[in-house]
C-alpha cells in the first residue's frame, strides 16, 4: 500500500531523510522508531504529500503521491504530531465541519464522538480540553473517513495512561477492519505492542527494517533504547 523509494528530503543545508526506502503492505500495522530529529516526522510529511521530495519518490497503492496527488490523498487519513482546533468550537462543531469537508454524512460525526468516548465533553468548548483531549479528538476526526490507510505521527504523545490504552485499542481496532497502518513512536514498547514491523530511524536514515519478533530478539541483548539504536548503526556501518 505504501512504497517509499530512495526518498532524500533536505530544508536549505539541512538533510533530514537520506535515501530512505520501505515498504508497508495491506493490513500491516508499521511503526517509525527513532529518537527526536530523526526523520521520522519528514518521512510521513511526504507520504500525506505534505512535503515534496528532494530525490525519490512515494507510491500509495501503487500511484506516484505527487504526479497523482488527488487520488493517493483519498486513500489516507492523517494525524500530525500537535493537533490544533479552533478553542471556540466544540468537538461536536468541529467533526461536523469535517465531514462537510470531506463530503460525509453528518451523522458520522455521532459515531465517531462515541468511538473516541468524550465523556460529555462533546458540546463543550475546544479550550477547555487538555492535551489528551484534544489528542483524543485528532483520532476522532482521523477515523472520520474510511480511508484504507492511516498515519499517525507520535500518536500517544499527549495521552494519559487511560488514552494511550484507548489509543492501542483503537489501533487494534483499525487493524482487525483490514486498515494499513504506519506511525511514528519514540517508545520502543509502543511499537512492540502495535506494530508488526518496525522501521528504526537514527539522524534520518533507516538503520534497521524489523519484524517485531527480531526487534525483541536484539533488545534482549541491549540495555536501553539507545543502545539498541548504536546496535544497528553498527550493523549497518559494517555491511
Amino acid at each position: 500500500m505504501i512504497q517509499v523509494e530512495h526518498l532524500t528530503k533536505r530544508y536549505g543545508k539541512f538533510t533530514a531523510v537520506a535515501d530512505v526506502s520501505l515498504t508497508v503492505h495491506q493490513g500491516e500495522v508499521y511503526a517509525l522508531l527513532g529518537p527526536n530529529g530523526s526523520g521520522k516526522t519528514s518521512t510521513l510529511k511526504t507520504i500525506v504529500g505534505l512535503n515534496i521530495p528532494t530525490m525519490g519518490r512515494v507510491l500509495v497503492n501503487g500511484l506516484n503521491t505527487q504526479e497523482h496527488p488527488k487520488v493517493t490523498l483519498q486513500l489516507l487519513s492523517y494525524l500530525p504530531q500537535r493537533v490544533v482546533f479552533p478553542e471556540n468550537q466544540t468537538a461536536r462543531e468541529i467533526l461536523k465541519f469535517y465531514c462537510r469537508i470531506r463530503k460525509l454524512p453528518l451523522e458520522g460525526s455521532n459515531d465517531a464522538l462515541e468511538r473516541a468516548r468524550f465523556n460529555g465533553f462533546s458540546d463543550k468548548p475546544v479550550g477547555e480540553f487538555s492535551g489528551g483531549m484534544i489528542q483524543r479528538l485528532g483520532l476522532a476526526v482521523l477515523s472520520l473517513a474510511d480511508a484504507p490507510i492511516l498515519v499517525l505521527d507520535e500518536p500517544t504523545a499527549n495521552l494519559d495512561p487511560q488514552g494511550v490504552k484507548r489509543f492501542r485499542e483503537f489501533i487494534l481496532s483499525q487493524k482487525e477492519m483490514g486498515k494499513t497502518i504506519i506511525f511514528s513512536t519514540h517508545l520502543l514498547a509502543e511499537a512492540e505492542q502495535l506494530a508488526d514491523r518496525v522501521g528504526i530511524f537514527v539522524s534520518g536514515r533507516l538503520v534497521a527494517d524489523e519484524s517485531v519478533e527480531n526487534l525483541q530478539r536484539t533488545h534482549l541483548t541491549t540495555q536501553t533504547i539507545e543502545d539498541l539504536y548504536l546496535h544497528y548503526v553498527g550493523s549497518k556501518e559494517n555491511e
